[in-house]
């Protein structure tokens, strides 16, 4: 007698199940086929990715070399191709070609391009950083501190990653433009600072020889005149 029940019991669950796959079988396979495409198209996708990457990586590596040798013109053209590639290779390519302008005695133009760089808000806040301080060297030998200071100050807290360098860029544009209290300010932040990089270190320290002396020669000009 049970056995009965059990085969009633087992041919009403198959009518469930045919009634139910009768009911929702298509949108099953079409569920599986979607997940199988979509698998599919993802991997393919990440694999055009690492083709793309690892071709715009090698078109870089070359226009670097082409500009270690100085062919900037040659590197130009290869970077430019780097304007639409994946990754972080076009902003890289900018930075190398406003870096080629400089390297090329064009300052004024590299100085526009890296200033261009660091108010671009679609590129990492670290290369924005990077194309300021690059800017910051560039005008310490054309611009005055404050055209300094305006590109590279905001790096100067205690917690910025590139306050070393900014520091250093100050107290050069400070010296430069005859602002020895400024310059020791920043002197002083440089050698307070125990992350303060040793060739960053070894720069400041000559400058401030350089300063030291030129009070020490001021001071004996000031006795030889009063005499």
């Amino acid at each position: 007698m049970s056995d009965i029940f059990r085969e009633v019991d087992e041919d009403i669950r198959q009518e469930k199940y045919r009634r139910l796959w009768t009911r929702f079988g298509g949108w099953v396979i079409g569920f599986a086929v979607l997940i199988v495409i979509g698998t599919a198209g993802y991997r393919g996708w990440l694999y055009w990715q690492e083709t793309q990457a690892q071709q715009a990586g090698d078109t870089y590596f070359e226009a670097m070399r082409l500009s270690g040798e100085r062919n900037f013109d040659e590197a130009a053209v290869l970077y430019g191709e780097l304007e639409g590639a994946v990754g972080g290779y076009p902003a890289l390519a900018k930075l190398r070609l406003a870096t080629d302008l400089a390297s090329s005695g064009q300052a004024e133009q590299a100085l526009a391009e890296f200033d261009a760089l660091s108010r671009d808000n679609s590129l990492m806040e670290a290369l924005r950083s990077v194309a300021a301080l690059r800017a910051g060297y560039i005008a310490v030998d054309l611009e005055d501190y404050a055209a300094v200071a305006d590109r590279v100050e905001r790096m100067t807290a205690d917690t910025d990653p590139f306050r070393a360098a900014a520091r250093e860029l100050l107290a050069l544009s400070a010296w430069k433009n005859g602002d020895i209290e400024t310059a020791q300010t920043w002197i002083t932040a440089l050698e307070d600072d125990p992350e303060t990089p040793v060739d960053v270190s070894r720069r400041t320290s000559l400058l401030s020889d350089v300063i030291r002396a030129g009070k020490s020669g001021g001071a004996t000009d000031g006795e030889g005149n009063s005499q």
